[in-house]
């Protein structure tokens, strides 16, 4: 199923479900019933084929083709109990006793008590910043779930306690009354699938060809007939929570995860991973992340931070919805809370001090190997700006470009602004320096931003929207201040309507033509390709990696990239999660479409016309 398809899929579903709730929940549990008939349905055809060819020995009726019966029969049968007796692994964390943290266990008492939802069985404490509420079936398809609920313990740094219990009680209204039977079913069937459709692709048997017919037509049909259902489900989570602690703590809480989320992404991880600069050996994040999450956000970064998160539109890629969906369900407007003063951290008990330690040296030994790798590369980064500095008086634009970029990466502070000016009083129409010059100068040197963003526009056809996007970010806090912001505003904004236009037209031709069509080998020089493999070491499921740069039609000069990764050992929705998490977060200096190694392309087609790997794991 082609992604149009799809969408169209997801979308009639939604309508369905906007019409008459009931009837669509029965059509889903129809749906989802038919992977349950084809799975026990293979088990008796395997088992059957089974009986027939022994009874057939037994009567001395031996033929060689009962041989390949009894190889097909049996393969099908065990792939069918395999996934009839599902297994699921438990989320890995600290587990949490109740007199490890009493408070704790008393306020998710009190929760189950109001929503009339199960008991939690098991509580671990993680590194997430986040918390989420999962079903482990103790006999595969026939039900026994086990709860147990994942807490992060940066997220609980994060929150005062009545936020905190917000979330909680969102998390514990997936399990509210009998909608947590159904939800669990829905996703244990999903599961199922999943697991099946692993087991027969690895087996490469007869069977497998059989079942991957069905699976390719079933699968995407019922991730997306039930999509719907699961975006329904975060709206009722979130109203749960909300009867329980109130409508405005629930929205509070909601943008202060939202914009400290950002903070850690955008601020703290940089920063920690800046520190291998000086520090050859890993050092914990945790604890310096847990005091600093109790702060309240930098004004100016939060409100552009709620600015982005408002902007954003929910698709069919998540079934959460964005934070604009869940603020306007709650019937709560979008603004910057006040934030919260004391974290709930009391409600973990004594021991959190220690499992914070716990946490952060267990980091430690997962990254040490990461850690070395990025100190070495900050080093030898440190002697290229050095380099660049001894020759400064004979760079061109470009080397002045590179010059203050690394001197930011290796110190955030560092004052380059002068080697941006300079690469301008070089090459006046140099784009890297002109988008430089609009990050590094204040606010208020308004009308200086305005002018490198305009010249942006008029000079380089391949960063108008970046251009636009900025303008406009810029100009949208001074429109009740500044009488003429309102008509530049108006311009900006209708730029950046072609721009949009013109960015999904060049994306629409990267990710629809053939994977190896317009290619040539990568144009990364040694900085840029030493951030992508710093991003790429902290991936520990990349294998291997491809890059090539992408020629597209809609904009011939930009730098536009394809990646190739290797991802053995994961599902298909694994790896298309983790491919748009790359196109997100992989430090390249322009887009990227990200695709993993499986029937299109292959493996073998990528080797033959990939060029050559750029990373390799086993390699570093």
């Amino acid at each position: 199923m082609n992604r149009a398809d799809f969408i169209h899929l997801v979308r009639l579903s939604e309508h369905e479900s906007a019409d008459n709730t009931a009837a669509y929940r029965r059509n889903v549990a129809i749906f989802a019933a038919l992977g349950y008939i084809w799975v026990i349905g293979c088990a008796l055809v395997g088992g059957g084929l089974l009986w027939r060819v022994g009874s057939a020995m037994l009567r001395g009726d031996i033929h060689a083709y009962w041989i390949w019966l009894a190889v097909f029969g049996a393969g099908l049968l065990w792939s069918s109990l395999r996934a009839l007796w599902l297994r699921l692994e438990a989320p890995i964390g600290q587990p949490i006793l109740p007199n490890d943290a009493p408070l704790l266990f008393a306020a998710l008492e009190k929760i189950r008590k109001e929503i009339k939802g199960p008991v939690i069985h098991h509580v671990v404490l993680n590194n997430d910043f986040n918390a989420s509420i999962s079903q482990i079936p103790r006999y595969g398809l026939f039900g026994g779930a086990v709860n147990y609920l994942s807490i992060g313990l940066p997220l609980v740094c994060a929150l005062d306690r009545p936020r905190f219990l917000a979330v909680l009680a969102h998390e514990y209204g997936h399990l509210r009354g009998d909608h947590g039977v159904g939800s669990a079913w829905i996703y244990r069937t999903r599961v199922t699938w999943l697991k099946l459709s692993n087991a027969l692709q690895s087996s490469g048997s007869i069977a497998s060809v059989i079942t991957e017919g069905f699976l390719h037509w079933y699968f995407p049909r019922f991730i997306a007939k039930t999509f719907a259902l699961a975006r329904q489900d975060e709206y009722e989570a979130d109203r749960t929570a909300a009867r329980l602690v109130g409508a405005q703590v629930m929205a509070a809480a909601l943008v202060e995860i939202q914009v400290k989320t950002a903070w850690l992404a955008q601020e703290f991880w940089a920063s920690h991973w800046q520190r291998a600069n000086s520090q050859p050996s890993p050092v914990g994040p945790f604890t310096p992340m847990a005091n600093l999450l109790a702060q309240a956000p930098e004004p100016s970064f939060a409100q552009k931070a709620l600015r982005e998160a408002m902007r954003r539109l929910s698709d069919v890629d998540d079934t959460h919805p964005v934070l604009r969906d869940r603020l306007e369900a709650l019937d709560q407007s979008a603004a910057l809370p006040a934030w919260s003063v004391k974290s709930a951290i009391s409600l973990l008990g004594p021991k959190a001090s220690d499992w914070l330690t716990e946490i952060d040296d267990q980091w430690c030994r997962d990254n040490a190997s990461e850690w070395k790798q990025h100190h070495a590369y900050l080093r030898r980064m440190h002697g290229r700006a050095q380099v660049l500095l001894a020759s400064i008086g004979r760079n061109n634009g470009s080397e002045m470009v590179e010059l203050a970029e690394l001197q930011r990466r290796l110190d955030p502070q560092a004052d380059v602004l002068p080697h941006y000016q300079r690469a301008l009083s070089i090459t006046p129409d140099l784009s890297a320096a002109l988008k430089g010059l609009v990050n590094l100068l204040p606010a208020t040197a308004h009308v200086q931003r305005m002018d490198c963003l305009q010249k942006l526009f008029d000079y380089s056809m391949a960063n108008r929207w970046w251009a636009c996007n900025m303008a406009v970010q810029i100009l949208e806090p001074r429109l009740h201040e500044h009488a003429d912001a309102a008509a530049q505003l108006k311009l900006w904004r209708e730029r950046l309507k072609h721009a949009n236009e013109a960015e999904e037209r060049a994306w629409e031709e990267h990710s629809s033509a053939p994977a190896f069509h317009s290619i040539s080998r990568h144009d990364l020089n040694d900085y840029e390709k030493g951030e992508f493999h710093a991003d790429l070491a902290r991936i520990p499921t990349v294998r291997r990696a491809w890059l090539v740069c992408k020629n597209l039609r809609e904009f011939p000069h930009r730098r536009c990239y394809t990646v190739f990764v290797e991802l053995p050992g994961m599902n298909n929705d694994s790896r298309f999660e983790l491919c748009r998490y790359l196109e997100r977060n992989l430090s390249l200096p322009g887009t990227v479409l990200v695709l993993w190694a499986g029937t299109s392309p292959t493996l073998q087609e990528i080797e033959a016309h990939a060029f050559h790997a750029v990373y390799s794991r086993t390699a570093r």
